[in-house]
């Protein structure tokens, strides 16, 4: 196993726990381990680790917010930052996976489900040994989910659900979708589960980036579900956009082991490339580079640890979330671009994790809230004035 010592060059490892530190270690143990020797391979192929599920859920990185009553870690939101981080250094699609489980589909079920919901699934997902979807975004509905069209009918003791969904991340290997949809004009969640009559989950193919993650479409033809599978909580377009809240914080922490991957990769490289008799990183442009590097990701660190404060604190804000999605995914973006020069033509190599990493980003860019979307959304809170339309 490769040893990763992890990048801080502001000492942010002071301002751990004990706790957070061995949550940290445990998953950067895991990643080196077994998903950085096998993803560039599924990457290749456009398969998801699907072996990974169990271990994962086995270590406590599903759901590890919630309480320990549903078979969950019950940590703090710093540690689960640090979980998404060291998921993401490893590849974008092991992290995404998590994120949705944990926050796009656990957090749902604990937050608007009935007791009787909760005990069900989220042991389950907890331990890896069910896997769930988020059914929000919709083929003409992507920024503005208001507009969604999928339609839940009330006949008898059932709902029936007519409408679809897109880019769905775990879709086709999910047992159970947290889907929204308008009934009676409000937007609402329910619960439909793999096999139900009407209901497919065909998987997206020809994809250039999140290669390792699976995406699908969601398709609801007359789909019967039980009056029970209704989230009896759920109430209005708010209700999705909390969970977001929760995926986006999980992508702000993301991005920075992203970046950390990158950052790692161009300078042990530029360390031990020759060129005109000496290391590239004894030249000044490949310093700058370096520099500006671990400067972003040192800003990024500060920016989550701290958003991961509020947050456990009760303090934080949505804005304040948006802010570290946007600003963190933009750098891990601009990182492994710049990376990718210093590699020069090795840059595209599978070799070097650069490329992947690059690729996967200009996906996380884009979902939970396109970069654009983050800027308008704190646009308005500082201004004062709704730009969206």
């Amino acid at each position: 196993m490769e040893q990763f010592n992890g990048v801080d060059y502001f000492n942010t490892e002071s301002l751990l726990s004990a706790e957070e530190k061995l949550v940290r270690d445990t998953v950067r143990d895991f990643v080196s381990e077994e998903v950085i020797p096998i993803i560039e391979k599924h990457y290749r192929e456009g398969t998801f680790p699907t072996h990974l599920i169990k271990k994962m859920g086995e270590l406590g990185f599903l759901g590890p917010t919630l309480p320990s009553k549903y078979g969950c870690a019950e940590l703090n939101n710093v540690a689960y930052g640090l979980i998404m981080q060291e998921l993401e250094r490893g590849d974008s699609s092991v992290r995404s996976f998590a994120s949705v489980q944990s926050g796009l589909v656990m957090y749902p079920i604990h937050t608007f489900g009935s007791e009787e919901q909760k005990e069900h699934w989220l042991p389950r997902l907890a331990k890896g040994d069910a896997v769930g979807c988020f059914g929000l975004t919709e083929p003409d509905h992507g920024s503005d989910p208001g507009g969604m069209t999928t339609r839940a009918t009330r006949k008898g003791n059932t709902f029936v659900i007519n409408g679809a969904k897109m880019w769905i991340t775990n879709g086709t290997i999910a047992d159970v979708a947290v889907v929204w949809a308008k009934l009676d004009g409000e937007v609402r969640g329910f619960l439909v589960e793999k096999g139900t009559p009407g209901f497919t989950a065909p998987e997206m193919t020809g994809k250039h980036s999140l290669r390792a993650s699976v995406t699908s479409e969601l398709v609801f033809q007359d789909c019967d579900i039980p009056e029970e599978n209704i989230l009896p909580k759920s109430s209005g377009l708010k209700s999705p956009l909390m969970c977001l809240d929760q995926a986006r914080y999980g992508i702000a922490w993301g991005a920075v082991g992203s970046a950390m991957a990158t950052y790692d990769s161009a300078l042990n490289y530029a360390k031990s490339r020759i060129q005109f008799d000496k290391p590239i990183a004894a030249f000044q442009i490949t310093q700058e580079k370096l520099v500006f590097m671990l400067t972003e990701i040192t800003k990024a660190q500060l920016l989550n640890l701290q958003l991961g404060r509020l947050k456990d604190q009760g303090k934080h804000k949505f804005t304040q979330v948006s802010m570290a999605k946007r600003n963190n995914v933009q750098f891990a973006l601009e990182i492994a671009r710049i990376a990718r020069t210093i590699l020069g033509a090795n840059g595209i190599l599978g070799e070097y994790p650069v490329m992947r990493h690059m690729a996967n980003l200009e996906s996380v860019y884009t979902y939970e809230g396109t970069h654009d979307i983050h800027t308008l959304i704190i646009g308005s809170d500082i201004t004062g004035f709704q730009a969206f339309n």
